[in-house]
Order: structure tokens, then sequence, then C-alpha cells
């Protein structure tokens, strides 16, 4: 039988170490499982309350509205306005999704088509770089992999935009969509709010949208505050962006985002959801109305969560002789492939890991060619755990140090 939309995927490189992984466990050891970056924080007293209380009542057990609640719309409507002074119409310029993940891929539907292109950066989170290519568009890969260090900021941008707009003017079509994610999946690199004015100009001046996957939106580090695109001047011109409960509030089986920000393509993406879904399950809506609207603190206690874990790898590798630079933001830490281990692939690379330390990592091919030569550790474990995973690594890593 022939699937001619999914033929060409490569296999899933991830599910190659998460059965070195399950063999592992199966054998009775205990492996520190820091690659899927499935968040370990439970979710808010106050969300888990609110949605046993909802699901009580027989009303909320009906089919509800594919693009939220209007209460939900407007918390976080006024959350946006609270934490990055930006004002949104909860009507028109802002839709619920069912995880950032459907949303992203569901806007790509809405926004290219076969002959289109889009520019995505490379390594990025996989839907980044095949949601364009479901939607039947060519891909046009930027490398960004020098982003890796928060003290490289400045000059990365300078790179950046250079071969962004090689890539733009190289070829035929011109790319219609930009796709971005600040502080970046693997990569945790940051970028300041003059940035991001930068993309809303380029992408004005070529009739381009720019969708910004905003998954990371509270997690920065040192007192760095990630700023949302839509602060820039002009940005609801061209520019869409995703908010998630996922990271920022601990909420990653409740699948629920946000898409936000120029009306147009807000609306386009309701009316193609209008015909797949009826929104997300009525309680979950009020849990998480609630608790945008009363656990706004919860992000800052989350993002100090995963600083603290972050602060705990990079100095235990560092005292084991593998140097990485702090990511600025996000829940990862992106590493390259320490020296004495350079010539293995990423893939080779972690499963040696696995097998020989009982750490279980990402390898940084699987987030596109650009991601070869790292490994992507998720900070989904606590502090002790991570200790004992660098301990794991300077015993199965013996050519560290």
């Amino acid at each position: 039988m022939e699937f001619r939309r999914i033929e060409h995927l490569p296999p899933y490189v991830f599910t190659i170490i998460n059965n070195l992984k399950i063999e592992a466990r199966r054998a009775g050891r205990d492996v520190i499982d820091l690659g899927f970056g499935n968040p370990d924080i439970p979710s808010p007293d106050i969300a888990v309350r609110k949605l046993a209380e909802a699901a009580t009542k027989p009303a909320n057990h009906r089919y509800s509205m594919s693009r939220g609640l209007p209460k939900l719309r407007e918390a976080i409507a006024g959350y946006y306005q609270r934490t990055w002074a930006v004002q949104l119409d909860a009507e028109l310029e802002i839709t619920n999704t069912i995880g950032s993940k459907e949303g992203f891929s569901h806007l790509m539907w809405v926004l290219l088509d076969r002959g289109d292109a889009a520019i995505v950066p490379s390594p990025s989170y996989p839907i980044h770089i095949y949601g364009p290519l479901f939607a039947g568009a060519d891909l046009r890969q930027v490398p960004m992999r020098s982003l890796a260090d928060p003290d490289e900021r400045s000059g990365f941008a300078e790179e950046f935009f250079d071969r962004l707009t090689t890539a733009y003017e190289i070829g035929w079509p011109k790319p219609r969509v930009l796709v971005i994610s600040f502080p970046h999946n693997p990569t945790g690199a940051c970028v300041e709010l003059d940035f991001m004015q930068r993309v809303v100009d380029f992408c004005r001046q070529r009739q381009m949208i720019v969708v910004h996957d905003f998954a990371y939106a509270d997690i920065g580090f040192d007192g760095y505050r990630p700023p949302s695109i839509l602060q820039a001047e002009g940005a609801k011109e061209c520019a869409v962006e995703l908010y998630s409960m996922t990271k920022s509030f601990s909420m990653a089986g409740w699948r629920c985002a946000f898409l936000l920000g120029n009306a147009e393509v807000v609306q386009a993406l309701v009316k193609l959801k209008s015909y797949l879904d009826y929104g997300m399950f009525q309680p979950v809506q009020i849990a998480a109305t609630v608790t945008i609207n009363e656990a706004s603190d919860f992000p800052a206690e989350v993002c100090a969560t995963y600083q603290s874990r972050r602060d705990a790898l990079i100095d235990g590798l560092a005292r084991i002789g593998w140097y990485v630079p702090k990511p600025g933001g996000s829940m990862f830490v992106w590493a390259p492939i320490p020296e004495p281990y350079a010539e293995l692939e990423s893939v080779e690379f972690c499963s040696l890991v696995v097998r020989d330390a009982d750490v279980a990592l990402s390898p940084g091919v699987g987030f596109g060619p650009g991601g070869e030569g790292f490994a992507r550790f998720a900070l989904i474990e606590n502090e002790k755990r991570i200790a004992q995973g660098v301990r794991n690594l300077r015993r199965g890593l013996p050519k560290l140090g």
C-alpha cells in the first residue's frame, strides 16, 4: 500500500535512543532520561482543582468552540497585556489551538501550498521543518549553529540576517513564510527585541508572514525576559505567534495553546479549524482560564527550577571535562559532542551514552542537518538525578577530562 504524503519521511531518530533506553530499563538499569523534553514539574494546583470541579458538570461534556471560549481568549489577552504590554483583540486576534504543535501544523496548511516556499532555521524543532513540507511547500533552511552561546547574540544577528537574505533571494518561488522560535529549541539561543524588529521589518518589506513559536516565552535565565514578536512596531501587519501553556505552566498533557497576532491569519486558521475539530474539552479550557488569571506567578517558579537545573548540569559537565555554553533560556542544553568523541555522528554518540553511561540524550541530527555534531540535554530531571547522570557520564565516557 502506498502512503505518498509520508513515504519520504526519514526514520524518527529519537526512537533509536528511546528503544535503547527501554531495553536498558527492562534489563534493570537506572537510565537518567535527559532526552525527550517532557516536563516533570506538576501542573499548578489551581488548574487541577478547577478541572476536577468543571468536569463534574454535565453541561461541560458537550462540544465546545474550536477557537476557544471567549473568557479563555480574554485571559490570554490579559496575560499578554500584563507581561509584554501587547494589546490584542480577543475576538479577532486570538484563537485557541490544541497544543502549539497542532496549531503550527494546521497553520502551515493555511499559509502554504504546493509551489510555495518557507524559510526555517536549522537546526529546529522537527515540526518546524516538516510542517511546511506536509503542506507541500519547498523548504529553505538557514543555519544558526553559532547561536549556542548567549555571548554571541549580537554577532549572530548579523550572520543570521545575511543568511536569511540569501535564502530569500536564491531560487524561485520567493518564500511566503518565515518560521522562527526564540528562546530556541534545540539550541537554547535567545534574542532581544531589536532582533524581532528586524524580522518584522524584513517580512513587511517582502510581504512575508513570520510565524514565531513562543513555546519558551516565560523561560529566560539570569534576568533575561524573552521578547514577544508582537512587541515590534508593525508586527500585526505580518506576524503571528504561538503561545503555549505546556512549558510556562507545566501543562504539557493539557494541550492548551494559542495563535495570536495578525487578524487575517488568525481568522484563516479559525476557518480551517472549524472543519477539523470542536476545540478542547471544555473543563480544560475553564481550568486554563482560571490558571492564567490566578496563577500568573507560576511561570516564574518554573523558570527558576529550570535555571537551577541548567546550572547543575553545565557545572557538572565542566567538572568532567565537557565544556558547554550556558543557554539563555528554554529547558534544553545544546552540547557539542566532546572533542575526544567528535568522530562519532550524533546518533552513534547518543547510542554510546545510553549503553555505557545509562544517560539518554537526543541526537542533534534529529533537529535537521544543522544539528549534526551536537546532542541535546532536556532539563527534565531534578538536581540529584542530574548529578547522578554526570557521574554516569564520567564513568561511561573515559576519554573526557
